[in-house]
């Protein structure tokens, strides 16, 4: 698969500089001037159904589009208006979609490769995932505010439905290959989630940190784990979830029982390394990007019910040594990298402090009026005395 590929590089920080007289034509954009520099770190990443197309924009605010096949060209370089969190293809490979910062989702041509961006939708929430179903009919959009919006791409201003349940922010999004009405969620409550998008119903819900206890993994009591990665095999039938700093990947199945989806646990990898990233390839091959500059790429193969590293792969070691002079690149990009840092709830104990102050001027009164009673009664007996 990969043996026969030219290799491709990109690098953002060479890429054409945004023209300082040039502005995003939004009278909103409140942070134009304040993003105008960045540090060319990408930001989002997509490759299209037909892996044909690939897109990613940056913190300098690029929106770069390539074509991979027959060889790498870059079609177009745009702008958009604000940073970006998520971007995706649409089914039919004629637009991608953007999702920013400040929740909005804009829609870039492919076919006219340097049209400007088009609002589709906007949002009271920074979004953190976007996605579209199989038929190109809805957008998926997933925020900060727990929240999962399910927008008609013909009039995104209607609401078809609310995915609610999720405790923290929504950080993946995912619709399984050939299991086109429903949708993996994952959130930084540490559960993953199995829906009916359309109608917005639950189907299933898992606590990855109570999967880990049961399976007799070492875990941290206090913290959850940040699902920020869902991967889907191209028959649907397996699924990764990949956690923020965390270095295991719990596997699922998905099939079908009684005529209704069932996601069940499956196993558990535990890497050598922290993983970056993970995917399926075609052939079924589970690949994982590790946080290693000596062992960076490993291989996994389903074999006799479990998931086995493939260690001696020609196609591993051509794309390790490819790899390999490029790491530098990403250890710049792991050193900022927070993407949920700073995203998790934080909780103030009002009650307990009103309730110490509330004692603390109760024994301040009390102290005052029995030093004022000893004080009176000083002066009777100094009376009484004369």
């Amino acid at each position: 698969m990969f043996l026969h590929r030219e290799q491709f590089v990109f690098d953002c920080s060479t890429a054409e500089k945004k023209p300082k007289d040039t502005h995003p034509k939004d009278e909103n954009n409140s942070d134009c001037c304040e993003e105008q520099n960045g540090t060319d770190k990408i930001l989002a990443f997509t490759v299209s159904p037909s892996g044909k197309l690939v897109a990613l924009t940056d913190d300098t605010k690029r929106l770069v589009l390539f074509q991979c096949e027959p060889s790498w060209q870059c079609i177009s370089l745009r702008w958009v208006v604000r940073r970006c969190t998520s971007l995706v293809f649409s089914q039919a490979e004629d637009q991608v979609l953007a999702a920013d910062k400040s929740g909005d989702v804009y829609s870039y041509s492919v076919v006219e490769p340097q049209k400007e961006g088009e609002l589709k939708m906007g949002h009271l929430s920074m979004l953190l995932a976007v996605t579209m179903s199989p038929d190109d009919r809805y957008i998926i959009t997933a925020d900060r505010d727990e929240k999962i919006r399910v927008s008609p791409l013909r009039c995104p201003y209607k609401i078809q439905s609310f995915c609610l349940g999720h405790q923290e922010f929504v950080s993946a999004l995912l619709i399984p290959s050939g299991h086109s009405h429903c949708l993996l969620s994952g959130s930084g409550d540490g559960m993953v989630k199995l829906w009916e998008y359309e109608c917005g119903r639950r189907l299933q819900s898992w606590d990855l940190k109570e999967l880990e206890e049961k399976q007799g993994a070492e875990a941290d009591k206090e913290k959850k784990p940040t699902v920020c990665r869902i991967a889907s095999s191209q028959d649907g039938r397996h699924i990764a979830v990949q956690c923020e700093r965390v270095s295991t990947v719990q596997f699922f199945t998905l099939d079908q029982e009684k005529g209704r989806e069932r996601l069940v646990p499956h196993s558990r990898i535990t890497l050598p390394h922290f993983p970056l990233d993970v995917t399926f390839d075609p052939e079924g091959q589970f690949w994982v990007l590790m946080d290693s500059s000596d062992t960076p790429l490993q291989i996994y193969t389903h074999r006799e019910g479990s998931w086995q590293c493939h260690a001696q792969s020609p196609e591993l070691n051509t794309v390790t040594e490819a790899f390999k002079p490029h790491w530098e690149m990403v250890e710049a990009s792991k050193r900022t990298n927070n993407c949920f840092k700073h995203l998790h709830k934080v909780s103030f104990d009002n009650v307990t402090s009103y309730l110490q102050k509330k004692q603390q001027r109760l024994e301040e009164q009390q102290l005052k009026r029995t030093m004022a009673q000893k004080a009176s009664s000083n002066k009777k007996s100094k009376k009484e005395t004369a």
